[in-house]
């Protein structure tokens, strides 16, 4: 989001207030936290899958290289970032992409059903049929990189940053695989022959095929709609903590100070208000107000879409705390 803070519901927070003045080295992003690197390394539990330091640390400077995109970020904003990873998710992902054994039962055990579950909806089948199957368990062979032969090179799981967990995802991928599949099928068309055989003929490759999900700006304002009513449900006090984190900038220890906290009072309260902004924003994209309710897996691409590539000016959306827009938004919020 522009000129602020990024707001990602459900996520943790770090502890720690430092200035944010001094700039990193894009050429060497992770030059000086070798502190940190080691603590994300054990929280992540990475050893477990036989996932060294080094290995992971690689893993945490892609994501920040992702993160940064060329743009220059400080030094408490690079440690912010990292803290706010699923990290547990990134390291069995890599311990995936790695081919370690282990990891890839533990992966298929837990998300195998799933999978299969949110196929389902994004299908609107049952989650044993073999529609659902079908389309849960290919995305396997792209997880594990079969799909050009050369097993772990070309996996999917190499796009994984964690800056959304596993789940969501996953949910994300196998919903934008079934759109190609889609898009894919309508590059087909029939026309009957001058014998009449109405063979199947592929368009012409020079006509292009839009590679961007059509319902995207739809998911987009969607989420921007269900993040203001998010906003609308949560106590003034709630909305102060996040007005003066995201748009003010403040420091932990500031805000504490503003509020009568002390510092891990402060994060724990924000991870708290993140969290239940989430459950209340899926529960509004949920619901059939306005047009009909959305999937799992459409509620997915919403928060994915919104993570990615969506600019959210809180210092617009925080003005909720003006009395006027207030008891508008409360009084929506009861009608609906």
């Amino acid at each position: 989001m522009q000129g602020c803070r990024k707001l990602v519901p459900g996520s943790q927070m770090d502890e720690k207030a430092k200035p944010r003045e001094e700039g990193i080295c894009a050429e060497h992003p992770l030059e000086g936290c070798g502190e940190l690197l080691a603590r994300l390394h054990e929280e992540a539990q990475a050893e477990r899958w036989d996932l060294s330091l080094a290995q992971f640390s690689a893993v945490l400077e892609r994501a920040l290289l992702k993160k940064m995109a060329g743009a220059r970020i400080t030094v408490a904003q690079r440690e912010e970032f990292l803290c706010t990873l699923h990290l547990e998710d990134l390291a069995l992902a890599q311990a995936c992409l790695a081919g370690r054994e282990t990891a890839w039962e533990s992966f298929v055990g837990i998300y195998r059903p799933y999978l299969r579950s949110a196929a389902a909806a994004i299908l609107r089948a049952s989650a044993t049929s073999a529609e659902a199957c079908e389309l849960a368990d290919s995305l396997f062979a792209e997880l594990y990189g079969l799909t050009d032969g050369k097993t772990g090179e070309r996996s999917l799981f190499r796009y994984f940053h964690g800056r959304s967990s596993l789940k969501t995802w996953l949910r994300a991928v196998l919903a934008q695989r079934r759109i190609d599949a889609v898009r894919a099928a309508k590059r087909f068309e029939s026309l009957d022959e001058p014998d009449g055989d109405g063979k199947v003929h592929e368009i012409a490759q020079g006509v292009a095929t839009p590679l961007a999900d059509p319902h995207r700006e739809r998911y987009i304002k969607l989420f921007q709609m269900a993040l203001l009513g998010a906003i609308a449900r949560i106590e003034i006090r709630d909305r102060q903590r996040l007005k003066l984190y995201y748009v003010e900038e403040k420091t932990l220890a500031e805000i504490g100070k503003k509020l009568g906290e002390h510092e891990s009072s402060v994060s724990r309260n924000l991870d708290r208000v993140r969290r239940g902004m989430r459950e209340n924003i899926e529960e509004i994209l949920g619901k059939p107000v306005p047009g009909p309710a959305l999937s799992e897996a459409q509620i997915a691409l919403c928060f994915e879409y919104a993570t990615e590539d969506v600019s959210i000016d809180l210092r617009k959306l925080l003005k909720q705390d003006e009395p006027g827009t207030l008891q508008t938004g409360q009084k929506d919020k009861q009608g609906a």
